[in-house]
């Protein structure tokens, strides 16, 4: 992999640039880098500080390390594995899984083929089929009609007097890679309507969900919020111009560290939720995660109670210059919101004083068992 010629530490310093309110084009074009590059930094280290990159670089190396340590050792059976992913595994089949070991693992030919069970002999075996005609006539009906499939192409060669049967041709046309894909709609699994109540106890379910404004010069940028359903605290809202899924994830971890981690999550069905990074985080910690009915904001109601509060007291409220007064203004109003602001759902307590007087109820069942 083609190595970048800055630093951890000068592209954490680079995307500390564009938060002060530069444009992304001029950072760009300052520090000689794509768009492309730039939000693929922003993916993996935004919202990181230089004390995080240097973690995450210990961590890296002390991985590579272990690979290099381990890699003699788990070679044939990293390789079985692989195998046995695999059904049905025909001569051809065979030949180029031996091909690709060969190249891959830079072994000897005759162990790739006692891997594979394949006699040497097939190996070394080149036919002497000419398809060079059906290939040349593919290509060329291909290159005329590009939107059509294997069907209409075939019917064009019988038309035009080829004797060549279908399964010659669908095995070149596979071959050529002419058949194309079908970009399917994205589907959801059914999502079951779950009642919304307010936990008995704090870190039983939190609540996420994004909201998006804009700054001045019409710079959008994106919140992550996330509460506690039992005491309707807020335990962050991060602030960006992007949030993927991975960035997610490491937000959710740095409040399960100080806070604890719930035994379970609400949100929509937004791309970063059922995205893969997510769900692997969620598997991990043995978290639920549950899922609202798509077109139905009521079932997420605490959420969306509380991003309406936060959009009348701040970002309705404000003309936003840079991400640094979003965030200011966000901290000062999480804390009037968590210690100072009574909640109508917690007898007029604050969050911060229903969690103590659960916390209190907890510790006196205690003492009285």
């Amino acid at each position: 992999m083609k190595k970048t010629k800055f630093s951890e530490t000068q592209i954490v310093s680079i995307l500390k640039q564009q938060e002060g309110g530069i444009p992304t084009k001029e950072i760009c074009r300052q520090h000689g880098i794509s768009e492309a590059t730039f939000y693929n930094w922003k993916s993996r280290y935004g919202g990181m500080e230089a004390s995080d990159v240097k973690r995450l670089k210990d961590l890296e190396e002390e991985n590579s390390r272990l690979k290099k340590m381990f890699a003699d050792l788990s070679l044939d059976n990293q390789i079985l594995k692989e195998l046995f992913r695999k059904k049905g595994l025909g001569s051809a089949t065979k030949r180029e899984l031996t091909e690709e070991i060969v190249k891959e693992y830079n072994i000897a030919v005759s162990r790739a083929c006692k891997i594979v069970d394949l006699v040497r002999s097939q190996y070394y075996y080149n036919s002497r089929k000419d398809d060079s005609d059906v290939i040349e006539s593919l290509q060329e009906l291909a290159f005329k009609h590009p939107s059509y499939g294997f069907r209409k192409l075939f019917a064009y060669l019988r038309r035009s007097g080829k004797p060549w049967n279908h399964k010659r041709v669908h095995r070149l046309y596979q071959a050529l890679k002419l058949n194309k894909r079908r970009k399917g709609k994205r589907r959801l699994p059914d999502r079951v309507k779950q009642p919304l109540v307010q936990p008995a106890q704090i870190n039983e379910t939190w609540s996420v969900d994004f909201m998006s404004d804009s700054m001045i010069g019409n710079r959008k940028f994106r919140t992550f919020n996330v509460i506690d359903d039992c005491s309707r605290e807020a335990l962050a809202i991060e602030i960006d111009t992007s949030l993927s899924s991975k960035r997610i994830t490491r937000i959710l971890e740095r409040i399960g560290l100080s806070k604890g981690f719930p035994k379970a999550i609400r949100s929509d069905n937004g791309p970063e939720f059922t995205s893969k990074d997510f769900a692997i985080w969620c598997a991990d910690r043995n978290i639920e995660t549950r899922f609202i009915q798509p077109g139905k904001p009521t079932q997420n109601g605490f959420i969306e109670r509380f991003n309406r509060l936060y959009r009348e007291a701040v970002l309705d409220a404000y003309l936003f210059f840079d991400l640094d007064q979003v965030r200011q203004l966000t901290a000062e109003w999480i804390e009037e919101y968590n210690q100072r602001r009574p909640h109508e759902g917690l007898s007029n307590m604050t969050p911060f004083e229903w969690k103590d007087l659960l916390m209190k109820k907890e510790i006196q069942q205690l003492i009285a068992v």
